[in-house]
């Protein structure tokens, strides 16, 4: 990764893209210490870290911070994420999505188009959600309660802009940066919440608390390396073909079938459709004894409902998200039109249903890992009593290494092209 880093800082090119990158995270980090206006300061107190619970905590992680301080950047970039879970649903229910999807480029700015508007609807929801929950005072008393009617629409409107300036920013990452724009804001907004849950544990003092979490950090991410760099290599072999006049030469190569192919995305989506039931209880005013309020308790981060129904939907996601990015028909159509196949496999639909059966096969061993890797440390720090405030557990660190490894693997291949790239152009010359 550091070879990569540095190969890289070396091309221009790259370096500036690099420095982009940096800087929109920067922009992003600063917007989390931005304070809301008409906030009581002093009823907030130190943030919501010593009043909060295992709710407010895993705002806390999600937004690097911002919904503690209860900033500008106090949403976070959930909303989005909702938006695109149900887009991608949508897309595989709505023949009309199906369609746009099939249209390339055009297509999909159309789809993205229809996402960020839905985004715009669920933060504005979202937003005065968070406004009543904290008008309310049944749980942080003072610290809105005195606000007057403006003060609470300029509140709902920082937050519904807010969190749309996040999406904008993720997408000029990926447009003009390196990686994932939404994938890396949310690695930064964990990675910010490292040093304070460091300085909680050496604060309990608890030497054995502390060599156990680094053991069990050290394994998760080899664990997370090994999964994600793991794939089923399918051997492909083309038959030679009359092309034109000339005759092609057949060969043998692989169809790679990632272990992991979903990467960290069923992760992401479960933890936000968890948090929804928690907004709704918000919106209802954030009493415990309504049904919404009932319903977001019995829902509460680490027990075991939410354990349970946490490895539910990362599974189910692990499936759905794969079979949106494979599709075995159309790769068994693409084979037979270029004239490969499997051996011992006849072309066109028994390709097709070799390839669904491996995908099932090694995806099931994924999803159980990223399951696994999701739920195993909620019951370590319940059985260590390390409390509410200790969220970088496994999934913060199956997010933050699955896209550290996408993007330094974007990296490197863009460095590869580019030396592709100087290569053709020095044999030109040669020439």
């Amino acid at each position: 990764m550091l070879k990569a880093l540095g190969n890289a800082w070396s091309v221009p090119e790259l370096r500036r893209k690099l420095m982009f990158t940096a800087a929109i995270l920067i922009v992003y980090r600063l917007g989390c210490w931005v304070p809301l206006p008409g906030v009581n300061r002093e009823a907030l107190g130190s943030g919501l870290d010593t009043q909060g619970n295992a709710i407010t905590g895993l705002f806390g992680v999600f937004t690097g911070g911002a919904f503690n301080n209860l900033s500008i950047f106090a949403l976070g970039i959930m909303p989005y994420i909702t938006a695109s879970i149900v887009m991608q649903l949508m897309t595989v229910a709505i023949p009309r999505l199906q369609e746009l999807a099939k249209e390339g480029d055009t297509g999909q700015q159309k789809i993205t188009q229809y996402t960020r508007y839905f985004t715009l609807v669920l933060a504005a929801v979202q937003s005065l959600a968070m406004v009543l929950f904290f008008r309310s005072g049944s749980v942080f008393p003072g610290v809105l309660t005195e606000a007057t009617v403006i003060d609470l629409y300029l509140i709902w409107l920082t937050l519904t802009t807010g969190t749309m300036l996040i999406m904008w920013l993720g997408e000029l990452i990926s447009q003009r940066g390196l990686g994932n724009g939404i994938s890396l804001i949310i690695s930064a907004a964990i990675l910010s919440r490292a040093p304070s849950a460091v300085q909680t544990l050496y604060d309990q003092g608890n030497v054995l608390n502390i060599v156990i979490l680094g053991v069990l950090a050290a394994v998760i991410i080899a664990a997370i390396v090994f999964v994600n760099e793991g794939q089923r290599r399918i051997p492909i072999t083309y038959a030679k073909r009359q092309v034109g006049r000339r005759m092609s030469q057949g060969g043998t190569t692989y169809l790679p079938l990632k272990v992991n192919m979903a990467g960290v995305i069923p992760i992401i989506f479960a933890s936000s459709l968890l948090i929804f039931p928690v907004i709704l209880s918000q919106f209802a005013g954030g009493d415990p004894n309504s049904i919404m309020g009932r319903i977001s308790n019995f829902f509460n981060p680490g027990d075991p409902p939410y354990l349970v129904l946490y490895a539910l939907l990362v599974l189910m996601f692990t499936y759905f998200y794969t079979a949106v990015q494979f599709n075995p028909i159309e790769q068994a159509d693409n084979l037979k039109k270029s004239g490969g196949y499997i051996p011992g496999i006849r072309p066109g639909q028994p390709t097709a249903v070799y390839l669904n059966n491996v995908l099932t096969r090694i995806t099931l061993f994924g999803a159980v890992f990223l399951a696994t890797v999701a739920v195993l440390p909620y019951l370590i720090t319940s059985t260590l009593n390390l409390g509410n405030q200790l969220f970088l557990g496994g999934t913060s660190i199956l997010i933050v290494v699955g896209v550290s490894l996408d993007t330094v693997r974007q990296l490197e291949s863009q460095l590869m092209m580019r030396n592709y790239e100087g290569f053709l152009k020095g044999r030109r010359q040669q020439r």
